[in-house]
This record gives structure tokens, C-alpha cells and sequence, in this order.
């Protein structure tokens, strides 16, 4: 059974991104909620910062669609020529 790449890249990208977005409205509404998971992406994305307001929620949300979307799409390539006939350690 083979995976849809291009499924899994945009549910990756949507969950990634939404995630970002909803943590990100969050913290603008209460200053302390998810500072520990908004680090993670503002130490990855270059231009990110999490305190930087509405347009910096949509820049996370944006760098974490793309990044959710290229995630997905390499874990369903990979999944997929693991398991295809005649990969490495297929039986």
C-alpha cells in the first residue's frame, strides 16, 4: 500500500501551520501561554518572532505550512520507497 505524498504533505502543512497559528493567537490574548512551544519555531525560521505581534503569527503560520508540507510530503516519499516491491528490506 502506498501513501499519498501530496496528502500528506498538505495535512502536514495544515497541522503544522495550524498549530503555530492557534498557539500564536493564544499568546497574544495571554502573554505566557505556549512562550516554551513558540521558542522552537523562532529558533528555526529565520524573521519569526512570536512576540512580534499579528504579523509575526502569520509569518509562523506560513513558515509552518511550508515546512509541515515538505515534512509530509518526504515522510510519505520516504514510506513509500520503503515499502514499495523491491526496496531494501522488503520481504
Amino acid at each position: 500500500m502506498q501513501l499519498s505524498i501530496k496528502g500528506l504533505a498538505l495535512a502536514g502543512g495544515l497541522l503544522w501551520g495550524a498549530s503555530i497559528l492557534l498557539v500564536g493567537l493564544l499568546n497574544l490574548t495571554w502573554p505566557t501561554y505556549g512562550t516554551a512551544f513558540l521558542e522552537v519555531p523562532r529558533s528555526i525560521y529565520p524573521g519569526y518572532a512570536a512576540t512580534s505581534g499579528l504579523v509575526g503569527v502569520i509569518v509562523g503560520t506560513v513558515y509552518g505550512v511550508i515546512d509541515g508540507g515538505v515534512a509530509g510530503a518526504l515522510l510519505g516519499w520516504l514510506y513509500n520507497s520503503f515499502t514499495s516491491p523491491g526496496a531494501v528490506g522488503a520481504a
